[in-house]
């Protein structure tokens, strides 16, 4: 039987741990464990830990923690720091999905010319705090024990201007381009929304050190295109060779 990984936002140093309200909620009613089951906690520095519940009720679940930590899944080599472009419906939300589970480091939503998806204000702290839960989802599944970093939704400048990789990248359909370089320890990958970017766009992004990056002679929608796009990075530089 597989052992449920669960996200908890305290401290873990071993010893008995009441969970907090959401791991207890997901560990008592979604799952439904009791007393006995076995678990693996973790809190996003990197660490895992095997628990063992003691008790269990609808709003409260205490654990015995192990005091050693577990041999963790090392992070990738490969720091990518991805920049979207904010899209419709439930597109974002597996594109988050999806790019915790290839490994990025940081996920930045992006309001460029072409977006139409108007978020402001208390609508869009309250998609922030969604994407935060779709990312430790996917990190419980998938065996991270580090966070993604889901920054801000900004504009495409904003998030251009503090970029500090060493290789930036556009994905540009209509632009032939391809991966240059021998080695590479952080990407900036920028992918457009549904529309693409527009044409300014593209330009200040060349004129600022970006390279332009065509994925084959076909058009991806922008939720598979940062999937593709991730998953080349990773085995030509990272964990996935």
């Amino acid at each position: 039987m597989r052992v449920p990984r669960v996200y908890v936002d305290q401290p873990l140093t071993g010893g008995e741990l009441s969970l907090d309200e959401r791991a207890a909620h997901y560990v008592g009613q979604v799952l439904r464990m009791r007393a006995g089951r076995e678990l693996i906690l973790f809190n996003g520095d990197g660490n895992a830990y095997a628990a063992t519940i003691i008790e269990a009720a609808k709003k409260h679940v205490l654990c015995q923690l192990d005091t050693a930590p577990q041999a963790a899944i090392a992070a990738s080599p490969l720091k990518i720091e991805l920049g979207i472009a904010l899209s419709k419906g439930d597109r974002f939300d597996l594109v988050i999905q999806k790019a915790t589970e290839l490994g990025v480091s940081s996920i930045t939503p992006l309001f460029t010319e072409r977006v139409d998806v108007k978020l402001s204000g208390e609508r869009l702290e309250k998609k922030q705090r969604h994407w935060q839960q779709i990312m430790i989802s996917a990190c419980e599944q998938c065996g991270r024990n580090d966070l993604v970093a889901i920054k801000p939704a900004q504009a495409l400048a904003q998030w251009r201007s503090g970029l500090t990789a060493e290789l930036k990248l556009v994905l540009c359909p209509a632009v032939a381009g391809a991966i240059a370089g021998d080695t590479a320890k952080s990407i900036a990958l920028l992918v457009g929304p549904e529309g693409g970017l527009s044409d300014s766009e593209i330009d200040h992004c060349l004129a600022q050190g970006f390279a332009a990056l065509q994925l084959g002679p076909r058009v991806l929608r922008t939720e598979t295109a940062p999937i593709a796009a991730i998953s080349i990075l990773q085995y030509r530089w990272g964990d996935m060779a």
